[in-house]
């Protein structure tokens, strides 16, 4: 059997329909006995009623007691984006269950640089291809001739900004993110700073065994990824894309991911 491995996927109260390119798993990596949990919805998160808090700590709480329901002792996890940050916070509250740390494109681990990618996005958002192409197809009519095909354009060009090529943005399957888990995660994070506790938990060279994978042109900030290596005594493989490398460099991905996944 197959050493088994978590996946933690995307924003927090992401959530996907089919699987797809949306998540970082690949046919060939997903070969190895995946577990891939939904980054947003580990157990009942993303249906919980408001009375349910759904900050971070509830979303570690959840992947720890997936961890005993499955009878796992030590965890290869994977993150990608909000996953990332996920999978490193776990990693701090139960550092004896890690045994490999994956990290793509993942979220920082300071609330500083979270902002700079809120402004390097929000900068790409504003091009003004982007309002054009939302109001042609708005005038296009497709929302009533073909209501997939206008939610599948509208989705792409939604994401266009995590992209080098905004053209690729089709490429990735529609997802949906539940905004009152999502804002619920980044509050109860508040102004945090990981580096700190990075340090205390893993001196001196004493992190896992732990990958990262970013984009050149990510917007989320390729010196904040450079910093996290850092403090985990790595450094990052760094590919000529944007936010989603499994998307515009799938070979690249698969061969980078698949060489350091754990093998039978």
């Amino acid at each position: 059997m197959a050493r088994p491995w978590w996946c933690c996927t995307a924003a927090p109260a992401h959530t996907t329909t089919t699987s797809s390119r949306s998540t970082t798993t690949s046919p060939r990596a997903a070969a190895r006995s995946s577990i891939t949990t939904s980054a947003a919805a580990v157990g009942h998160r993303s249906r919980a009623t408001r009375d349910v808090p759904v900050g971070w700590r509830e979303h570690v709480v959840d992947l720890e007691a997936l961890r005993g329901h499955w009878e796992l002792d030590r965890l290869t996890v994977v993150g990608y984006s909000w996953g990332g940050l996920l999978a490193l916070l776990y990693a701090l509250e139960h550092p004896d269950r890690i045994a490999r740390l994956a990290l793509v494109s993942s979220a920082p681990v300071t609330a500083a640089w979270r902002d700079e990618f809120e402004r390097r996005f929000a900068a790409r958002m504003a091009q003004p291809w982007i309002a054009r192409s939302r109001a042609d197809l708005v005038a296009s009519g497709l929302s009533r001739t073909d209501p997939e095909k206008y939610r599948r354009i509208a989705f792409a060009l939604s994401v266009a900004g995590y992209f080098r090529d905004p053209g690729r943005a089709r490429e990735m399957t529609p997802f949906r993110v539940t905004e009152r888990t999502r804002q619920a995660v980044w509050e109860s994070l508040g102004t945090y700073d990981l580096r700190p506790r990075i340090r205390q938990t893993f001196p001196n060279g004493t992190a896992p065994r732990a990958l990262l994978l970013h984009g050149i042109y990510d917007p989320m900030p390729l010196e904040a990824a450079r910093e996290t290596a850092a403090l985990l005594s790595t450094g990052v493989i760094e590919l000529a894309t944007g936010h989603a490398p499994h998307v515009e460099a799938t070979a690249d991905f698969e061969r980078v991911l698949g060489g350091f996944l754990p093998r039978r």
